[in-house]
């Protein structure tokens, strides 16, 4: 089993920035890919960044590019979301999620194998 708990989230204007966390528990957190993903009320989950195992190789979501990073710290057992430039868009509850393996197209919700229980995200215009 792998915990996830996310922070870091809160109200933040347009144009603002914010970090997110996601510190995990439990098994060997190098052993795993780590994602973000995002849900906007009436909306459904959206994939947003996608970190593989090392760190080495990225991959996010085109709504995303170019304004969020994704990053991680295997000693800290953490990931995080750099997200910049916000906008009332990206105003969502957001979930870190722990796949054991780093598929070509990390965007799939149904191959991460444990999620945490989000953290919101609002942004004012």
């Amino acid at each position: 089993q792998v915990q996830l708990v996310e922070s870091g989230g809160g109200l933040v204007q347009a144009g603002g920035s914010l970090r997110l966390s996601c510190a995990a528990s439990g098994r060997t957190f190098s052993n795993y890919a780590m994602g973000w993903f995002r849900q906007a009320p009436g909306k459904e989950r959206e994939f947003v960044a996608a970190v593989s195992q090392s760190g080495g190789t990225t991959y996010y979501g085109d709504s995303v590019k170019g304004r969020f990073t994704i990053s991680r710290d295997n000693a800290k057992n953490t990931v995080y979301l750099q997200m910049i430039s916000l906008k009332p868009e990206d105003t969502a509850v957001y979930y870190c999620a722990a796949s054991q393996f780093w598929h070509r197209s990390p965007r799939r919700e149904y191959d991460y194998d444990y999620w945490g229980q989000g953290t919101q995200v609002t942004v004012s215009s």
